[in-house]
């Protein structure tokens, strides 16, 4: 199970997915920290994602919880969607789309 351990790893994770401008599934994160997906393991996936996009936000850099998506249809899953006011109504298409877009690109020019 991903635990608060696990914070620089997941964040080197998520730097060098924006680097190399792809973001990850949910499968694919937990797979690189060694776990099996599981739902329970998502769950506290995402808790330490927020908690990376807080740290970063505090020194100024761009989300990376955004780089990690579902593989169905390549955005993120929807909590990271509950609570934001900058994010529109709508957590699947076009619209959700170029917003994920526009952020996983500030990342992508950002780690570069």
């Amino acid at each position: 199970m991903p635990s608060p351990d696990d914070l620089p790893e997941i964040r080197e994770i998520l730097i060098a997915a924006a680097r190399a401008g792809q973001p990850l599934s949910y499968s694919e994160m937990l797979l690189a920290l060694g776990e099996r997906f599981t739902r329970p393991k998502m769950r506290v996936l995402c808790r330490l994602l927020d908690h990376i996009d807080r740290e970063g936000a505090g020194n100024g850099e761009p989300e990376l919880a955004v780089l990690v998506v579902r593989e169905s249809d390549r955005l993120p899953g929807q909590g990271w969607w509950v609570g934001r006011s900058d994010a529109p109504t709508e957590w699947t298409g076009p619209a959700a789309r170029a917003f994920v877009e526009e952020l996983q690109g500030r990342a992508f020019a950002y780690w570069v």
